[in-house]
C-alpha cells in the first residue's frame, strides 16, 4: 500500500493506493513546518480514521508539502508521520516537485504555485530548479492568497477600500483593527488567515479595484519569478493553485502582455501527481 500527499499551508490532499492501484482520497489541514511541529501533524493525522485504519498496512509515503526545503524541515514533517506509519519509508520533499511533476507534459517548463503561497521552478524532466527563493508571506509570496489578503485587510482598516467593498466587508466578516491584529500577530497560522480573504475577493470578482489588485499581484509574481528564468519566453509556464485556477482569466491577461505562454492550470496538482507516479513507476 502506498500514500501519495500534497500538502499545502491550509489543506492537505492524500491518495491511498491498494495492491490493485485502486484510490482512497482523504483530505486533512496543511502541514508546513515553518508552523507546524512533529506533534501537530501526528495528531491531525490520528483524527482521521482512514488513515489511521490504513496506519500498519502503508509500505511507502510520497509526501510533498509547502516549507519542506531543507533536510530539517523535511524532517520535522517525516517523524510526524513516521509516528504513525510505523511500517513505511517515508519520503518527504518540497511541494514545487510536486508543482513540476503533476504539470509535466514531456516538455521542459515552469511551473508555479500561486495558492495561499506562492514560488516557481524549472523541470527539465529529470531535475527541479529554482532560479529565486520563496520568501513566505511576510517577505514574498507575490500573487498568493496571502500576498492579496494583506492588501485587502490594509486597505480595509487605512479606510482606502471603495466605499461598496468596504461595507460588504464590516458587514460580512465584522471586523475591526483589534481583531485582525490579534489574529495576525498573536495567533498561529497567519498565513491562512490572511489568504482566507481570498473568498471575498472572488465574490467580487468583476469589481474594478479587485481586477485591478489581481493583475498587478499577477504581474508582480511574474515578473520576480518567472521572468527570472533565462528561456521564460521559449517554454510553456504551468500554474497549480487555488489563485491560478479562479482568476484564470486575469493570469492568462497579464501572461500575454509579458510574451509568456501559460501551458497547464490546476486547481489541485494530486490528480497528476499520481499519474506521474505510476507512469514513472515510482510506486
Amino acid at each position: 500500500m502506498v500514500i501519495i500527499v500534497e500538502s499545502g499551508s491550509t489543506k492537505s490532499d492524500w491518495v491511498i493506493l491498494n495492491d490493485e492501484r485502486e484510490r482512497t482520497y482523504v483530505k486533512t489541514m496543511g502541514f508546513n513546518p515553518y508552523f507546524h511541529d512533529e506533534l501537530i501533524i501526528t495528531s491531525a493525522i490520528k483524527n482521521n480514521e482512514n488513515l489511521k485504519a490504513v496506519s500498519k498496512k502503508v509500505k511507502q509515503i510520497y509526501f510533498y508539502g509547502a516549507g519542506c526545503s531543507t533536510p530539517e524541515l523535511q524532517d520535522i514533517v517525516r517523524t510526524g508521520l513516521a509516528d504513525v506509519f510505523i511500517n513505511a519509508e517515508i519520503h518527504v520533499n518540497h511541494d514545487l516537485e510536486a508543482c513540476a511533476y503533476a504539470t509535466y507534459d514531456g516538455r521542459p517548463a515552469i511551473s508555479c504555485i500561486l495558492g495561499t503561497g506562492s514560488n516557481s521552478c524549472y523541470f527539465n524532466g529529470e531535475k527541479v530548479t529554482e532560479e529565486v527563493p520563496a520568501l513566505a508571506y511576510v517577505l514574498g509570496d507575490e500573487g498568493s492568497g496571502s500576498f492579496y489578503g494583506k492588501i485587502l485587510l490594509s486597505k480595509f482598516l487605512y479606510n482606502q477600500l471603495p466605499a461598496d467593498l468596504h461595507e460588504d466587508f464590516k458587514a460580512q466578516y465584522q471586523l475591526d483593527k483589534e481583531k485582525i491584529m490579534r489574529n495576525v500577530y498573536f495567533r498561529p497560522h497567519a498565513n491562512v488567515y490572511i489568504a482566507s480573504f481570498m473568498r471575498f475577493m472572488s465574490k467580487h470578482k468583476t469589481h474594478p479595484f479587485v481586477q485591478q489588485t489581481i493583475k498587478e499581484g499577477m504581474r508582480r509574481f511574474m515578473e520576480t519569478h518567472v521572468l527570472c528564468f533565462p528561456n521564460a519566453e521559449e517554454v510553456p509556464v504551468h500554474f497549480v493553485g487555488s489563485i491560478a485556477f479562479y482568476f484564470e482569466d486575469i493570469l492568462r491577461e497579464v501572461a500575454t502582455t509579458l510574451n509568456l505562454e501559460v501551458g497547464v492550470i490546476t486547481k489541485k496538482p494530486i490528480e497528476g501527481l499520481i499519474e506521474y507516479h505510476l507512469q514513472s513507476k515510482v510506486c
